[in-house]
């Protein structure tokens, strides 16, 4: 998320997969887009046959995405930011950038602190403190009236005072609190006054200048460069980077196609950041036919962040309350979360409309404090193999699965099931006896030795329950459900509402102050049916938003107020019941405007004030989407304006405006403080203001661009004996690993393992390697191998396949193993765990692992 949301102001794709079918080229790289997502692929083709667009596919494999592009380029795992930095440098270097767009819309010209030192060959900016392995961000802010407040993470500022937080010693899953948080420090903050007082340099020649930082930050990404460390032939290199040129600019556009080949990354946001930039550059962003497809992992990832399984923020991305933050009092929440400019600055609206949905009249935002001094705040990484290592160590007690099959599913599967048979309690809720719920009976273990309890809860399948998915293009789809679940399953929800309604009527009597949360919780869903099943479409209402007097619902979240007088449950859903009707039911066909609903506000292309030029005038008749109507006084066309409706791009602030009365009429990132992406982020990111390559944390190779081999941010364990690393050039691990999805299966295979007919298909779990390596070995095609890590070994058949390049590195070669990751020892096929050889490592800012970059042995038979 904060790869795209720190640079363009929002974390969700920037485009819609139908409006693939309007670019002139489509570069996708970090997916098998044609196998992993084969419906949405369809609009790619489509663009091939309507626009003659061109289709670029970079990967480590040659698949079948490969297979229907016009141009196919390998690269090395986890060396896509050098890949990326390129074609940075290829635009730069040859002047390809659209100048207009650049200096209107980027902050390429704003001048940077003479503190600010760039990585050098160290690989490290200015403000890197070796003890505290931190940066301080104030070493890379704006020469003056910097941004405090990052779009996707909200308020930098972090402690109480303003100041750096006291470090401590690392805690039992081996970090500290030092590394949990983003370094606080008052960075000057955006003072409400002329956004343009701003230190700049529109001819973009002062030497600290964002253009020109950039320039020289990039200078060394060269093609040869790129050759050597990501093993792409130079060629093949330039062509992409010609093609990807002469598709952008001001009458044609590129669009970024991208899945968690880029997520799973030590530099994952990084890496996705650096997409941004190079789109930036070429004027791609809001756009038709341009921006960032994201595509998600599954059928609702980004509903699930929407409205909020992560532990560090409230749905619609509000940051949950902080203790390390000045969030103190509910007052203090609110001011120190609200931005002094840009769209943030509606923030107490959405908080206390969130609040107002929770807790009805018990919350009044005037007395605030009453409700919140209650609410629980975070003080560290909880995020997912913390908590996991938490388990382990007996510091959790019980735990609840929704829809998720940890013991395969995730970095180092051992760990995690050695995990689930340390708790006391687990509660699964699955239509199938998934790994997780038998983990007290496998790797050999006696099950009279595990004192877990277990309840397997059978759960309703998709076609067996209503509700909405939010799909990879911010769109959600309501589905109905076609059939009752069987015998005793039930659907999520079920469970849910019913489990809340028994721990509301147990506290109903209790006086204890802490309990008040419980009774306060709204929790009056109406029921159907012959169990009881709360009816969702009034869940969807109350995240949709309405009016507390009448219970009315609103329109969008241009209604929410910060006064109490409306609810709201997650406000980028805002609208989604607007007057009443389920707009995510929608099925106009031939209409992709009213075909579901999109977030936010129904609209297809974020940031579409971009399709415009300063002055509100489509770049061209063939690229226009929304333009400034002068006639009416409004921004028009083919979409829902991502702006102020009737804002004219005339508009220059007064000195001294605040919130969106500072942004102008002609700056289309109102998301950002400063109305502009941002090609370089002064704050919000813990691993650096640019994106750097570094090598994955398993590699068998020296970084050849820096002499910083790995992430700096990257958060290790190194207290942990259960969790050991294969250090960077290690001879006993000289080979790389990839992971990856068949079409086939889905995911940990809990939805897919129990299905004959899919097994049929993809019956085994197999290894994927190059004739040349399996010479090597003496591995024969279909015969049994042995892939080994310092975690673990799993044994497996062997696909001997020329579709894995063999790359050189220094005069040596680099060999790469693929393995699909589905498999486990339950359900009608089976096969060992892929993701037992993983280690625990976790990118700096989000906490992903690093799934597609890390090393192993490989040799012949079951070992």
């Amino acid at each position: 998320m904060p790869g795209l949301g720190i640079t363009l102001g929002r974390g969700g794709a920037t485009t819609s997969l139908q409006d693939l079918q309007n670019a002139d080229c489509i570069l996708i790289e970090g997916s098998n887009m044609a196998e992993a997502h084969p419906v949405g692929f369809r609009h790619p083709m489509l663009a091939k046959e309507k626009n003659g667009a061109k289709l670029i596919h970079v990967d480590p494999r040659f698949t079948r995405t490969s297979a229907l592009s016009d141009i196919y380029a390998p690269l090395r795992p986890g060396t896509d930011i050098a890949f990326l930095g390129g074609l940075i440098n290829y635009v730069l270097q040859n002047e390809r950038y659209f100048e207009e767009y650049v200096k209107a819309y980027t902050n390429a010209a704003t001048i940077i602190t003479e503190e600010f030192r760039d990585a050098d060959v160290t690989g490290l900016f200015s403000g890197w403190d070796e003890e505290t392995q931190q940066y301080d961000m104030a070493k890379w802010s704006y020469a003056n009236d910097s941004p405090r407040y990052a779009a996707s993470g909200g308020s930098q500022l972090g402690s109480d005072n303003g100041e750096k937080d006291a470090g401590s010693e690392a805690d039992s899953s081996g970090t500290t609190d030092k590394e949990q948080e983003v370094v606080g420090q008052d960075l000057g903050g955006t003072s409400g006054q002329d956004l343009d007082s701003r230190a700049s340099d529109e001819t973009l020649q002062h030497e600290r200048c964002v253009f020109q930082i950039l320039k020289r930050h990039f200078s060394r990404y060269t093609p040869e460069t790129v050759e050597k460390v990501c093993g792409t032939p130079k060629e093949a290199f330039l062509k992409v980077a010609e093609t990807v040129c002469e598709n952008s600019g001001r009458d044609r556009t590129t669009a970024l196609v991208y899945s968690v080949g880029w997520t799973q990354h030590s530099t994952g946001v990084q890496l996705i950041r650096t997409a941004a930039i190079l789109q930036l550059l070429l004027g791609n962003i809001g756009r038709p036919g341009g921006g960032i497809m994201a595509l998600r992992g599954h059928a609702t990832i980004q509903g699930s962040t929407d409205i909020a399984t992560l532990y560090d923020i409230l749905p619609g991305y509000l940051p949950i309350p902080n203790a390390k933050r000045r969030h103190g009092t509910w007052e203090e929440y609110l001011e120190s979360e609200t931005a002094e400019t840009g769209w943030w600055s509606n923030f107490p609206k959405y908080a206390t409309s969130l609040f107002k949905a929770w807790y009805g009249e018990a919350f009044d935002p005037a007395r605030g404090e009453e409700v919140y001094s209650k609410f629980p705040r975070i003080d560290g990484d909880h995020s997912y193999y913390p908590t996991i290592m938490a388990m382990k160590d007996r510091e959790v007690e019980g735990c609840f699965v929704f829809g998720q099959n940890f013991a395969v599913g995730g970095p180092h599967g051992k760990m995690a099931r050695e995990a689930l048979r340390s708790l006391e309690w687990l509660v699964v809720l699955d239509a199938y006896e998934i790994e997780t719920a038998t983990a007290w009976k496998l790797d050999g273990v006696d099950p009279q030795s595990c004192d877990t309890e277990v309840f397997l809860m059978p759960s309703g399948l998709v076609a067996e329950k209503d509700g909405s998915f939010t799909q990879t293009q911010r769109m959600l789809q309501w589905h109905d459900k076609a059939v009752e679940p069987p015998e005793d399953a039930r659907s999520d929800a079920w469970f849910m509402y019913h489990l809340g309604r028994r721990i509301k009527e147990l506290y109903a009597d209790s006086e204890d102050p802490r309990d008040a949360l419980i009774k306060h919780l709204t929790w009056d869903y109406p029921l159907e049916g012959a169990h009881d099943e709360p009816e969702i479409e009034a869940i969807l209402k109350e995240i949709s938003g309405y009016y507390v007097e009448n219970g009315e619902p609103v329109d969008g979240f241009k209604d929410l107020r910060d006064d109490g007088t409306t609810a709201c449950g997650g406000w980028i859903y805002c609208g989604s019941f607007a007057g009443g009707v389920n707009q995510t039911r929608r099925r106009k066909a031939q209409s992709d405007s009213e075909w579901g609903w999109a977030w936010p506000a129904d609209r297809r292309t974020l940031y579409n004030r971009a399709s415009a030029d300063p002055e509100g005038k489509p770049w061209s008749e063939r690229k226009k989407l929304v333009w400034w109507d002068e006639e009416k006084g409004e921004w028009t066309g083919g979409d829902v304006p991502d702006f102020e409706r009737d804002k004219p791009p005339s508009y220059r602030p007064e000195k001294g405006a605040k919130g969106m009365a500072a942004i102008g009429g002609d700056v289309p990132f109102i998301m950002n403080e400063d109305g502009r992406g941002w090609l370089f982020a002064p704050v919000g990111l813990k691993d650096g203001p640019l994106p750097v390559h570094y090598e994955p944390l398993e590699s068998p190779v020296p970084n050849a661009l820096y002499r910083q081999q790995r992430n700096p941010g990257l958060k290790l364990f190194p207290g942990r004996p259960d969790n050991p690393y294969n250090y960077p050039e290690d001879p006993r691990y000289p080979h790389v690993v990839t992971t990856y999805r068949l079409t086939e299966h889905h995911t940990t295979g809990a939805m897919s393992r129990w299905n004959p007919w899919l097994n049929e298909l993809q019956p085994e779990l197999f290894c994927e390697i190059s004739p040349e390596l399996a010479q090597e070995e003496g591995i024969e095609n279909a015969g049994w191998v042995t892939v080994e890590t310092s975690r673990g070994k799993i044994h497996c058949k062997a696909l001997v396949s020329d579709r894995i390049p063999v790359y050189r590195f220094d005069g040596r070669r680099v060999h790469t193993i693929g393995l699909p990751y589905h498999f486990g020892p339950n359900g009608l096929v089976t096969g060992d765990v892929v993701n037992d050889l993983l280690p625990v490592s976790l990118e700096a800012n989000v906490s992903i692992h690093e799934a597609k970059a890390f090393t192993a042995n490989i040799k012949k038979g079951r070992l």
